[in-house]
C-alpha cells in the first residue's frame, strides 16, 4: 500500500477486499492445471525483492517444459509495471519472437 503502488479500487490497495472475495481463490487451486500449458512456453518474470517472489517460482516448479524463470536484479512487484531501468524489454521482445513466430 504505497501512494506509487496505490489505486482506490484495487484489491490490493486494502480498499476492496470483503469477506467473499478470497473464497473463488480458495475453491480454485490456480497452479492445478499449470502443466497443461505445455507444450508452449512460458517465460515467468519476478522482481528479486518482490513480495509475491514465491508465487512465482512456485509455478515455475509446477509448470512443464518449455519454461523459463526470470528473477530482475533488486526489483520490487511494482517495479516491473513502470520502471522503464527494469523491465527486461530485450528478453520480452526475444521471447514473444520466437514463440510467437508464424508457422507455415
Amino acid at each position: 500500500m504505497t501512494p506509487r503502488g496505490y489505486h482506490p479500487r484495487a484489491v490490493n490497495s486494502g480498499n476492496a477486499w470483503t469477506q467473499t472475495t478470497p473464497l473463488p481463490f480458495m475453491n480454485m487451486p490456480i497452479l492445478t492445471y499449470i502443466s497443461e500449458i505445455s507444450p508452449r512456453p512460458v517465460l515467468f518474470i519476478h522482481g528479486e525483492k518482490a513480495h509475491s517472489r514465491y508465487f512465482s517460482e512456485t509455478a515455475f516448479a509446477a509448470a512443464a517444459e518449455p519454461k523459463e524463470l526470470l528473477i530482475i536484479p533488486d526489483a520490487v512487484h511494482v517495479d516491473l509495471y513502470d520502471r522503464m531501468d527494469k523491465i527486461p524489454f530485450d528478453k520480452l521482445t526475444a521471447f514473444f519472437r520466437e514463440n510467437l513466430a508464424a508457422t507455415a
